[in-house]
């Protein structure tokens, strides 16, 4: 039988990955079970291990895919397995979380717990809607209410004329389904008709939706805009705040959801970037890496590379995978020696820094053509040896021009690029029209995007604009039949996310 192992009820925050702890973090780092609800952001699984069990057991309003007694189980049995676990839990697991009865069913069970507290959505999302939940100008009293109880109970839990007469802020949780209720009970009670209140849904993520009010036509508002679950409401004189302090929705970004096709390993900066913009971003690996088919070219290159005159890089991918190599092979960057370095970007410049290689050629205009029209001026073509590291799938036009003009070219494969697949959040995402803009940063991304979209959906979506980082990935995506909106003029991540901002942001204020 192996040792008991350990629970950590763990606070997922409001949504907004960033408000993890790094407590949370490190838990989850550790795990080798997660079991999450329905309100924990799904980012926050990738700071698992590969091996960590994930259970969804899907608690929202009306639907659990697990009743509360089996996810106790549930917790018990993993942990007696000797597994360490954590509970993900959205906003704090003590604040109308039900982490209390699950510590307590754990206790009893003989399983040790942890609770590592979350931000609490009661005080997050009025925060990113602008609304500071207290403020001396307007309140002394911050009150904190579950929205969720019964209203045909014959016996309220709530003391209505408490709340009523006792001033500061009301915040309900899960409350907006007894919205009427808790409007006419509070002025029932004796709270202003005219006392402000608001609705925040979604808050602190990109598609956060406020709806303000009174108490006497707040249900005609939030009726009108359709608001479901899950939903914040706050009640009191600092929902007025909001005029000023509106930061999150004034971001340029805000409302648009943009589609990045990168590779998940190069996906993660550009995502940030957007993100602090106010965008909603999604993420479509539309292609993958894997190890070249066969490595003995590479690996005979890297143990001859005094013949060549040129190496030309033409991606952070090919950089890695041929210093990954060099060193296999018991080398290291004085081997370079007697070569000149070629680079078609910036990315993959500083790529090469770390390696202590700086790069003797970088054209100003990211192509193929740029980079064989420099070196043929130069008089660095005719008679002259390269080697071009590359993806399977890379265009054939430099090695052949190189070739043409009397180089000696080995252009060798370094690793492959596969399709990747359409996850079901950004396939609805495509079928509903809730994407704005889709990036293409590569050739290989526009094209396995419309071949994956197309199997997926039957079609290519409509009322879409498409983005692209330079020519050579415009051109693909036009043989694809996309019309490509915007090319970057820098064709770099940082210049596609200047034009993003320039055409899209100020436009949509």
């Amino acid at each position: 039988m192996p040792d008991v192992g350990i629970v950590y009820l763990v606070g997922a925050g409001p949504g907004d990955p960033g408000l993890l702890t790094l407590k949370g973090k490190d838990c989850l780092a550790r795990a080798d079970v997660v079991v999450h609800d329905y309100l924990a952001c799904e980012e926050l699984l990738n700071f698992t291990e590969k091996a960590c069990e994930r259970i969804y057991v899907g608690k929202q309003a009306g639907e659990h895919v697990m009743e509360q007694d089996e996810i106790n189980a549930l917790l018990v049995t993993r942990a007696k397995e000797g597994k360490i676990v954590v509970r993900l839990k959205g906003g704090d697991p003590y604040v109308f979380g039900r982490g209390g009865e699950e510590a307590l069913e754990l206790l009893r069970a003989g399983v040790p717990v942890e609770v590592v507290p979350g931000v609490t959505s009661g005080v997050a999302a009025p925060a990113y809607a602008g609304i500071p939940v207290t403020h001396r100008e307007f309140n002394s009293v911050l009150t904190l209410v579950t929205g969720h109880e019964d209203p045909t109970k014959t016996q309220s839990e709530i003391n209505w004329n408490a709340l009523a007469s006792g001033g500061g802020t009301l915040v309900f949780y899960m409350g907006v389904r007894n919205l009427p209720h808790i409007s006419q009970k509070l002025i029932q009670a004796g709270r202003s008709p005219q006392t402000p209140i608001a609705l925040i849904r979604w808050g602190t993520l990109p598609i956060q939706q406020v709806v303000e009010g009174t108490l006497d036509n707040i249900v005609e508002r939030v009726n009108h805009a359709g608001f479901k679950p899950p939903c914040i409401i706050v009640v009191g004189e600092v929902v007025r705040l909001r005029q000023s302090l509106n930061w999150f929705e004034n971001r340029p970004l805000f409302g648009k959801t943009i589609l990045i096709t990168r590779s998940r390993e190069q996906a993660s900066e550009f995502a940030e970037k957007l993100s602090v913009l106010g965008a909603r971003v999604l993420q479509f690996h539309s292609i993958q890496f894997a190890p070249a088919a066969d490595d003995e070219p590479l690996r005979s290159c890297v143990n001859n590379l005094n013949k060549y005159d040129w190496i030309i890089f033409t991606s952070v991918n090919a950089v890695d995978k041929f210093f990954d190599m060099l060193q296999a092979q018991s080398h290291d960057s004085r081997s370079l020696a007697g070569c000149k370095i070629c680079s078609i970007g910036p990315a993959t410049s500083n790529r090469l820094k770390p390696y202590g290689i700086v790069s003797d050629l970088m054209p100003k205009h990211f192509t193929s053509e740029e980079i064989f029209n420099i070196l043929s001026e130069r008089n660095e073509v005719e008679g002259k040896r390269f080697l071009l590291p590359r993806a399977d799938i890379a265009g054939r036009e430099l090695p052949e021009k190189l070739r043409t003009a009397g180089a000696v070219v080995d252009d060798v494969e370094t690793y492959r690029t596969i399709p990747g697949s359409l996850s079901p959040q950004v396939k609805e995402a495509l079928e509903s029209g809730e994407v704005d803009i889709v990036t293409f940063t590569s050739s290989s991304t526009a094209r396995n995007f419309a071949s994956i979209v197309r199997q997926e959906l039957g079609r290519l979506p409509d009322n879409l604009a498409y983005v692209s980082i330079g020519p050579e990935t415009s051109k693909a995506a036009r043989e694809e039949n996309m019309n490509i909106q915007i090319e970057a003029p820098e064709h770099t991540i940082e210049g596609l996310v200047s034009v993003i901002l320039n055409e899209f942001g100020a436009k949509s204020r």
